[in-house]
Protein backbone atom coordinates (compact mmCIF):
# COMPACT_ATOMS: atom_id res chain seq x y z
CA UNK A 1 0.00 0.00 0.00
CA UNK A 2 0.87 3.58 -0.79
CA UNK A 3 2.32 5.66 1.94
CA UNK A 4 0.02 8.80 1.97
CA UNK A 5 2.01 10.72 4.46
CA UNK A 6 2.98 13.87 2.48
CA UNK A 7 6.09 13.69 4.01
CA UNK A 8 8.06 11.31 4.74
CA UNK A 9 10.73 10.81 7.19
CA UNK A 10 13.00 8.02 6.89
CA UNK A 11 16.90 6.80 8.49
CA UNK A 12 18.51 4.89 5.62
CA UNK A 13 22.23 5.67 7.38
CA UNK A 14 23.36 6.13 11.02
CA UNK A 15 22.65 10.02 11.34
CA UNK A 16 21.21 10.86 8.60
CA UNK A 17 17.68 11.89 7.92
CA UNK A 18 16.01 11.46 4.60
CA UNK A 19 12.83 14.14 3.93
CA UNK A 20 10.49 12.92 0.90
CA UNK A 21 8.04 15.26 -0.07
CA UNK A 22 5.11 12.71 -1.08
CA UNK A 23 2.69 14.12 -3.65
CA UNK A 24 3.73 12.68 -7.04
CA UNK A 25 0.31 12.51 -8.42
CA UNK A 26 0.84 16.56 -8.95
CA UNK A 27 4.44 16.63 -8.77
CA UNK A 28 5.43 17.23 -5.16
CA UNK A 29 3.72 20.43 -5.39
CA UNK A 30 3.16 21.89 -1.47
CA UNK A 31 -0.19 22.11 -0.46
CA UNK A 32 -1.58 23.54 2.99
CA UNK A 33 -1.19 19.88 4.24
CA UNK A 34 2.66 19.43 3.44
CA UNK A 35 3.69 22.85 4.55
CA UNK A 36 2.52 22.16 7.80
CA UNK A 37 4.02 18.62 8.20
CA UNK A 38 7.44 20.97 6.86
CA UNK A 39 7.09 23.76 9.14
CA UNK A 40 6.11 20.67 11.82
CA UNK A 41 9.22 19.08 10.83
CA UNK A 42 11.67 21.68 11.42
CA UNK A 43 10.03 23.73 14.18
CA UNK A 44 9.23 20.29 16.51
CA UNK A 45 10.91 17.28 15.25
CA UNK A 46 14.24 17.70 14.32
CA UNK A 47 14.85 20.31 17.49
CA UNK A 48 14.06 16.91 19.48
CA UNK A 49 16.38 14.60 17.97
CA UNK A 50 19.96 14.99 19.01
CA UNK A 51 20.74 11.21 17.00
CA UNK A 52 20.30 13.75 13.68
CA UNK A 53 23.39 14.97 12.06
CA UNK A 54 22.56 15.51 7.86
CA UNK A 55 19.56 16.04 6.04
CA UNK A 56 18.95 14.96 2.28
CA UNK A 57 15.67 16.54 0.58
CA UNK A 58 14.13 14.78 -2.24
CA UNK A 59 10.77 14.19 -3.85
CA UNK A 60 8.72 11.23 -4.86
CA UNK A 61 8.74 9.66 -7.50
CA UNK A 62 11.39 10.61 -11.14
CA UNK A 63 9.57 13.41 -12.52
CA UNK A 64 9.87 15.98 -10.19
CA UNK A 65 11.33 17.25 -6.87
CA UNK A 66 8.69 19.85 -6.35
CA UNK A 67 7.36 22.45 -8.82
CA UNK A 68 6.12 24.61 -5.92
CA UNK A 69 2.83 25.99 -4.62
CA UNK A 70 -0.33 23.74 -5.35
CA UNK A 71 -1.94 26.15 -7.51
CA UNK A 72 -4.82 24.13 -8.34
CA UNK A 73 -5.68 24.39 -4.19
CA UNK A 74 -4.62 28.64 -4.63
CA UNK A 75 -7.57 29.04 -7.78
CA UNK A 76 -10.05 31.06 -6.07
CA UNK A 77 -8.75 31.39 -2.61
CA UNK A 78 -9.36 34.87 -0.87
CA UNK A 79 -6.44 37.37 -0.74
CA UNK A 80 -6.77 36.51 2.95
CA UNK A 81 -5.92 33.07 2.82
CA UNK A 82 -3.33 32.92 0.16
CA UNK A 83 -1.22 35.29 3.02
CA UNK A 84 -1.84 33.08 6.00
CA UNK A 85 -1.05 29.91 3.60
CA UNK A 86 2.49 31.90 2.72
CA UNK A 87 3.03 33.14 5.97
CA UNK A 88 2.65 29.32 7.08
CA UNK A 89 5.20 28.10 4.10
CA UNK A 90 7.20 30.86 5.23
CA UNK A 91 7.76 29.96 8.23
CA UNK A 92 8.85 26.40 7.40
CA UNK A 93 11.11 27.81 4.93
CA UNK A 94 12.99 30.19 7.04
CA UNK A 95 13.28 27.13 9.94
CA UNK A 96 14.74 25.26 6.77
CA UNK A 97 17.15 28.07 5.80
CA UNK A 98 18.15 28.90 9.50
CA UNK A 99 18.92 24.89 10.02
CA UNK A 100 22.04 24.26 12.09
CA UNK A 101 22.17 20.76 10.54
CA UNK A 102 23.67 20.31 6.51
CA UNK A 103 20.75 20.19 4.32
CA UNK A 104 21.51 18.24 0.89
CA UNK A 105 19.01 18.33 -1.74
CA UNK A 106 18.68 15.43 -4.25
CA UNK A 107 16.94 16.81 -6.94
CA UNK A 108 15.18 13.90 -9.42
CA UNK A 109 12.89 15.75 -11.79
CA UNK A 110 11.49 19.07 -11.87
CA UNK A 111 12.28 21.99 -9.23
CA UNK A 112 10.22 25.02 -10.52
CA UNK A 113 9.14 27.61 -8.38
CA UNK A 114 9.26 27.13 -4.82
CA UNK A 115 10.60 23.94 -5.80
CA UNK A 116 13.79 25.68 -6.86
CA UNK A 117 13.43 27.93 -3.94
CA UNK A 118 13.50 24.69 -1.36
CA UNK A 119 16.31 23.38 -3.28
CA UNK A 120 18.33 26.45 -3.49
CA UNK A 121 17.65 27.07 0.46
CA UNK A 122 19.91 23.69 1.19
CA UNK A 123 23.42 23.76 1.55
CA UNK A 124 24.38 22.33 -1.51
CA UNK A 125 22.27 20.71 -4.41
CA UNK A 126 23.33 16.89 -6.11
CA UNK A 127 20.85 16.75 -9.68
CA UNK A 128 19.58 13.82 -11.60
CA UNK A 129 20.96 14.36 -15.07
CA UNK A 130 16.80 14.91 -16.10
CA UNK A 131 17.03 17.43 -13.38
CA UNK A 132 14.93 20.89 -14.89
CA UNK A 133 14.84 24.01 -12.61
CA UNK A 134 12.88 27.51 -13.04
CA UNK A 135 11.57 30.41 -11.29
CA UNK A 136 8.31 31.19 -13.70
CA UNK A 137 6.61 33.17 -10.83
CA UNK A 138 6.53 35.88 -13.30
CA UNK A 139 4.12 34.24 -15.62
CA UNK A 140 1.35 33.57 -13.20
CA UNK A 141 1.19 37.46 -12.23
CA UNK A 142 3.53 36.93 -8.71
CA UNK A 143 7.15 36.55 -8.56
CA UNK A 144 9.62 34.28 -6.28
CA UNK A 145 8.47 35.29 -2.85
CA UNK A 146 10.71 32.64 -0.86
CA UNK A 147 14.23 33.49 -1.05
CA UNK A 148 14.66 32.64 -5.44
CA UNK A 149 15.35 36.74 -5.92
CA UNK A 150 18.29 36.77 -3.00
CA UNK A 151 19.49 33.00 -3.37
CA UNK A 152 19.60 32.21 -7.08
CA UNK A 153 21.59 35.92 -7.61
CA UNK A 154 24.19 35.40 -5.09
CA UNK A 155 24.43 31.81 -6.30
CA UNK A 156 25.07 32.34 -10.28
CA UNK A 157 25.12 36.15 -10.50
CA UNK A 158 23.00 38.74 -10.67
CA UNK A 159 22.71 39.50 -14.38
CA UNK A 160 22.19 35.49 -15.08
CA UNK A 161 19.46 35.87 -12.22
CA UNK A 162 18.03 38.62 -13.61
CA UNK A 163 17.70 36.96 -17.48
CA UNK A 164 16.05 34.14 -15.52
CA UNK A 165 13.90 35.37 -13.36
CA UNK A 166 12.99 38.03 -15.62
CA UNK A 167 11.78 35.49 -18.65
CA UNK A 168 10.58 32.79 -16.39
CA UNK A 169 12.83 30.22 -18.27
CA UNK A 170 13.33 26.81 -16.95
CA UNK A 171 17.16 25.69 -17.35
CA UNK A 172 18.84 22.14 -17.06
CA UNK A 173 20.53 20.36 -14.52
CA UNK A 174 24.16 20.39 -16.43
CA UNK A 175 23.71 24.40 -16.66
CA UNK A 176 22.90 24.93 -13.21
CA UNK A 177 25.88 22.76 -12.66
CA UNK A 178 28.17 24.96 -15.32
CA UNK A 179 27.21 27.67 -13.21
CA UNK A 180 27.96 27.04 -10.16
CA UNK A 181 24.31 26.15 -8.51
CA UNK A 182 24.28 22.21 -8.72
CA UNK A 183 27.41 20.26 -7.33
CA UNK A 184 27.48 16.98 -8.68
CA UNK A 185 25.06 15.64 -12.23
CA UNK A 186 23.59 11.98 -11.52
CA UNK A 187 21.75 9.37 -13.12
CA UNK A 188 18.45 9.53 -11.97
CA UNK A 189 19.12 5.65 -10.20
CA UNK A 190 22.31 6.90 -8.77
CA UNK A 191 21.54 10.38 -7.75
CA UNK A 192 20.15 9.32 -4.11
CA UNK A 193 22.82 7.02 -3.07
CA UNK A 194 25.11 9.58 -3.60
CA UNK A 195 23.36 12.17 -1.59
CA UNK A 196 22.66 10.06 1.50
CA UNK A 197 26.07 8.97 0.90
CA UNK A 198 27.71 12.17 1.36
CA UNK A 199 25.37 12.86 4.57
CA UNK A 200 26.85 10.02 6.16
CA UNK A 201 30.66 10.87 5.36
CA UNK A 202 29.39 14.34 7.11
CA UNK A 203 27.35 12.47 9.94
CA UNK A 204 30.55 10.86 10.73
CA UNK A 205 32.89 13.46 11.77
CA UNK A 206 32.42 16.14 14.75
CA UNK A 207 28.90 17.25 14.87
CA UNK A 208 29.78 20.25 16.31
CA UNK A 209 32.72 21.16 14.28
CA UNK A 210 30.26 20.62 11.16
CA UNK A 211 27.97 23.09 12.52
CA UNK A 212 30.41 25.76 13.78
CA UNK A 213 31.67 25.79 10.02
CA UNK A 214 28.53 25.34 8.09
CA UNK A 215 27.54 28.62 10.35
CA UNK A 216 31.35 30.23 9.30
CA UNK A 217 30.98 29.85 6.02
CA UNK A 218 27.25 31.24 5.48
CA UNK A 219 27.44 34.00 7.80
CA UNK A 220 30.85 35.16 6.55
CA UNK A 221 29.57 35.48 2.72
CA UNK A 222 27.31 38.35 4.30
CA UNK A 223 30.20 40.47 5.37
CA UNK A 224 33.56 41.40 4.55
CA UNK A 225 36.69 39.07 4.56
CA UNK A 226 37.72 40.57 7.70
CA UNK A 227 34.68 40.36 9.60
CA UNK A 228 34.37 37.22 8.13
CA UNK A 229 38.03 35.80 9.52
CA UNK A 230 36.91 37.33 12.73
CA UNK A 231 33.89 34.77 12.37
CA UNK A 232 36.37 31.63 11.66
CA UNK A 233 38.56 32.56 14.75
CA UNK A 234 35.97 33.14 17.24
CA UNK A 235 33.94 29.39 15.93
CA UNK A 236 37.96 27.94 15.88
CA UNK A 237 38.50 28.99 19.55
CA UNK A 238 34.93 27.34 20.24
CA UNK A 239 35.89 24.43 19.38
CA UNK A 240 39.52 24.29 20.90
CA UNK A 241 37.95 24.51 23.74
CA UNK A 242 35.68 21.92 23.72
CA UNK A 243 35.43 17.56 24.28
CA UNK A 244 35.89 16.51 20.60
CA UNK A 245 38.34 18.22 19.65
CA UNK A 246 40.64 16.39 22.55
CA UNK A 247 38.79 13.06 21.66
CA UNK A 248 39.61 14.05 17.98
CA UNK A 249 43.57 14.51 18.49
CA UNK A 250 43.40 11.27 21.31
CA UNK A 251 41.56 9.47 18.39
CA UNK A 252 44.40 10.37 15.92
CA UNK A 253 47.49 9.21 18.53
CA UNK A 254 46.07 6.04 19.74
CA UNK A 255 44.69 5.02 15.64
CA UNK A 256 41.44 4.76 16.18
CA UNK A 257 37.80 6.12 15.37
CA UNK A 258 36.93 8.79 17.76
CA UNK A 259 33.86 8.87 19.50
CA UNK A 260 31.95 12.22 19.24
CA UNK A 261 30.29 13.61 22.00
CA UNK A 262 29.20 16.60 20.53
CA UNK A 263 30.00 18.79 23.20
Amino acid sequence: MADTRTLIVERPAPGVVLLTLNRPQVLNAINTELGREILDFFANQLPEDDEVRALVITGAGERAFCVGADLKERDGMSDRDWRRQHEMFRRGHMLHSACPLPVIAAVNGLALGGGAEQALTCDFIYAAEEAEFGLPEIKRGIMPGMGGTQRLARVIGEPRAKELILSGRSFSAAEAAAWGMVNRVLPQGELLDAAIATAAEIAAVAPLSVRAAKQAIHSGLQTDLATGLSLELLAHQRLAASEDRREGIAAFNERRAPKWRGC
